[in-house]
């Protein structure tokens, strides 16, 4: 499994402040530095970000735009660390200046942007008829909040861990939720992960962009602890997407493809969160 590395010396950095009482602190904060992804020639975006897995978040950045197809060959990626640059090379010639003109900022941290169309092939999208069952729900729930976390070590972060029934595969964080949502898109293209099967799970609120990129993805579950925008929701009734908010410790609300799940867990036997676990997961 890909887990956040919290000692990592890069993603962090330590600062000194002064507390209300006039305390003197050390703490660690979060890196946000820029990423600028190209495909083949062209300049697509620069993003901020951790700086972590720079590779799987171009491919999945590409790929969630639609800048990517199914079937194109990655030649190569080369990712220069000085000049802070990713340039991921297809076989296939590509060129995207129509689909850049339109440029959609999201609510996203760390400021997302979409490019051209949001809804552009959605209406096509047929997502698969996988179960869900509230027994994974729980297990993943309190599996996630007790693993080790940049989130616990500095804060400022938001996560997104790719499950296989109660099973977490692969969990990426950011400073942006897009972020750590493109990074599992680019794990999964470079692998040939299936995502008829996975389950998406996101700290962060269940916007009209998370359900897009996780349809995008072909994952037909995407789960969080936070809540949800009314076009978030909107946008998985139309598509048919099981979506799970408001996840923690017994309780749940599923406000779209209730149809995939299966009650198979009592509530009453799932023990409350402990402070801790409601602590990791408040992102």
């Amino acid at each position: 499994m890909i887990l956040p590395n919290p000692k990592d010396p890069t993603l962090t950095r330590s600062v000194q402040g002064t507390d209300q009482h006039g305390a003197v602190h050390d703490l660690r904060v979060v890196e946000e530095r820029p990423l600028t992804i190209y495909l083949n020639s062209q300049e697509i975006v620069t993003a901020m970000t951790i700086g972590d897995h720079p590779e799987y978040l171009a491919i999945g950045f590409l790929r969630n735009q639609a800048m990517l197809r199914d079937d194109d060959e990655i030649t190569c990626v080369d990712y220069d660390a000085d000049l802070q640059v990713v340039v991921v090379r297809t076989s296939r010639k590509t060129s995207y200046e129509e689909k850049m003109r339109k440029k959609t900022r999201t609510s996203g941290c760390a400021v997302g942007t979409v490019f051209g169309d949001m809804m552009e092939g959605l209406e096509t999208l047929t997502l698969p008829n996988a179960e869900l069952r509230s027994s994974w729900l729980y297990s993943l729930s309190r599996q996630i909040n007790t693993m080790p976390s940049l989130y616990l070590e500095a804060g400022a972060i938001h996560g997104t861990v790719l499950c296989q029934q109660d099973k977490p595969l692969i969990y990426m964080e950011d400073v942006g939720r897009h972020n750590a949502v493109d990074k599992v898109a680019g794990w999964m293209f470079q692998t040939g992960s299936t995502a008829a099967d996975k389950i998406l799970y996101t700290t962060g609120r269940l916007t009209s962009e998370m359900v897009i990129k996780t349809a995008n993805m072909g994952i037909p579950v995407l789960a969080s602890r936070s809540g949800f925008t009314a076009w978030g929701v909107e946008i998985a009734q139309q598509l048919n997407m099981t979506l799970i908010g408001r996840m923690r410790g017994k309780r749940f609300l599923c406000l779209s493809g209730q149809e995939r799940l299966v009650l198979d867990a009592d509530p009453e036997t799932i023990p409350d969160e402990t402070r801790a676990s409601r602590s990791s997961g408040a992102k």
